[in-house]
């Protein structure tokens, strides 16, 4: 973002600096991690700054002598930028820094102090939220190993354009002003979002334990008990067995400290569900046989973690040759199957692979599950993500940080199987019960969107002169649009439609 490239025309009075122009000093943080001696000063680090804020509930502490106080020590106005970080998103960010607590802050800062008389970090800190700047960032910074890095060069190379001091002071109070009725209402979505959640896990709590088709078990008294069904896939994988060695019965559940099932259901394992079939239960290829320089423009799909939402197939693509996928066939998924995530939040969440995939093999950490013929994978998949499945699979998940379950311990996961014809019920209701919510999801994510054009374009205006001594009606009022969407869709996330 060179000065001589730029061509933007600015009010009169306001100039085009390098950032470097603008900073009195600039510092990457301390890398030490411990010390025997010294003062003990709680040091920033990356897990202590959320939604661009400091986090002081967390802070460890260094020992640090004299010298590095003087010389790491934060002060109030400071700007904090993220130098390195796996997100490209995150990676450049910066953070005013405004806090009674002492802090220093580690090697995956630099530490940025302007030059008050001529420029109002607050200021800075906005601008370098524009779109022009993350655009700049984006192309300059050097990404190894999964992460992201920018340097001092790099940021003190960017061009802001800067008015006197008390301009920059009046811009942020406006900036301020405008984010904060939009911050009021993208809390109101938010919270309807959270609603959303809590009615969604309620509708799949409710149809796994069997409430929501009470009144259709009183009208079906005589359909075919679970334990019947169970006895039937069993034995027909029995009379299927091909493999190598003596036939080995899939583990059936310990059920002592299980709840009790509505009259004609049973528990299953994952595994006693499974089709008849080699593969019906399989992980993706691990180490060398499948790796990110194998993926290719077009060609068969990688179904990864990235495409396992919370009950839903999301459609991000990875894509190898014919000649790799022929060699990964063991690997194979196909439509109407389920890949279960073994790693990640929230265990085990899963989804159903749609048609439109095509040929596709699973990645490492992601099970292709294909269910029998009269086990209902819709019903399944509401199962594996309900939070009855996810208390109970905390007790066998492990890892720290990344949560983890192996492929024995998902054949092993407990499900509550209802005759095949109240499955099919289950699934109706469900999926009539939640086809609602994906609508106001749906609208929720769209104003989220919108909020965040919304604050581009007053950043835009702000930064151009527009904001200054005009009357900022031009500006959306979003608040009344989010506001009504929002309580209408609280009040309907406060209902207890899964009673009903």
């Amino acid at each position: 973002m060179l000065l001589g490239r730029l061509k933007n025309t600015l009010p009169p009075g306001w100039l085009w600096m390098q950032f470097r122009e603008l900073v009195a000093h600039s510092q990457n943080g301390i890398s030490k991690r411990r010390s025997s001696t010294g003062n003990p000063i709680p040091v920033l680090r990356l897990a202590d700054i959320r939604e661009g804020r400091i986090n002081e509930s967390a802070s460890r502490d260094i020992k640090l002598s004299d010298e590095e106080v003087n010389k790491y020590v934060l002060r109030d106005g400071d700007l904090l930028c993220i130098r390195v970080n796996g997100s490209r998103s995150l990676t450049g960010r910066l953070v005013y820094f405004k806090t009674p607590k002492v802090w220093a802050y580690c090697d995956h800062f630099i530490r940025f102090r302007v030059n008050p008389e001529i420029s109002d970090s607050k200021y800075i800190a906005y601008y370098f939220q524009t779109e022009a700047v993350r655009a700049y960032l984006n192309k300059h910074m050097v990404s190894t190993a999964g992460q992201n890095t920018v340097s001092q060069g790099t940021m003190l190379d960017i061009a802001v354009p800067v008015p006197p001091v008390h301009q920059q002071q009046t811009v942020v109070g406006e900036i301020e002003k405008q984010f904060s009725r939009l911050d009021e209402a993208v809390a109101n979505l938010k919270r309807v979002k959270a609603n959303l959640k809590r009615y969604k896990a309620a509708v799949l709590k409710a149809a796994v334990e069997g409430k929501l088709t009470e009144d259709w078990r009183k009208q079906h008294p005589n359909v075919e008990p679970a334990g019947k069904l169970l006895e039937r896939i069993l034995a027909e994988r029995r009379a299927k067995w091909t493999g190598r060695g003596k036939y080995k019965e899939p583990g059936a559940p310990d059920t002592n400290d299980l709840p009790s099932l509505p009259k004609a259901w049973a528990w299953a394992t994952v595994a006693q569900v499974a089709a008849p079939e080699p593969n019906s239960i399989t992980d993706g290829p691990f180490g060398t046989n499948l790796k990110t320089a194998h993926y290719t423009a077009t060609g068969p799909r990688v179904i990864r973690l990235q495409n396992i939402g919370e009950g839903v197939f999301v459609n991000e693509e990875a894509h190898i040759s014919e000649e790799h996928f022929a060699r990964l066939l063991k690997h194979r998924i196909f439509a109407g199957d389920l890949v279960i995530a073994a790693l990640g939040e929230d265990p085990p969440r899963s989804c159903l692979v749609p048609q439109s995939v095509g040929h596709a093999i699973v990645k490492a950490d992601c099970i292709r599950f294909k269910p029998h013929r009269d086990a209902v994978a819709r019903y399944l998949n509401a199962v594996l993500n309900s939070e009855p499945t996810r208390q109970r699979a905390k007790s066998i998940v492990h890892g720290v940080g990344r949560p983890r379950l192996n492929l024995g311990e998902i054949k092993a996961i407990v499900v509550p199987l209802p005759p095949t014809i109240e499955q099919q019920d289950i699934v109706a209701e469900v999926e009539r019960r939640l086809s609602v919510i994906v609508e106001l999801e749906t609208a929720v994510e769209a104003n989220l969107k919108r909020a965040d054009r919304l604050r581009q374009a007053i950043l835009s205006q702000a930064f151009s002169g527009r904001l200054l001594g005009q009357d900022t009606k031009h500006i959306p009022d979003i608040l009344p649009t989010f506001s009504v969407a929002a309580e209408s869709q609280a009040r309907y996330g406060r209902d207890d439609h899964a009673r009903r």
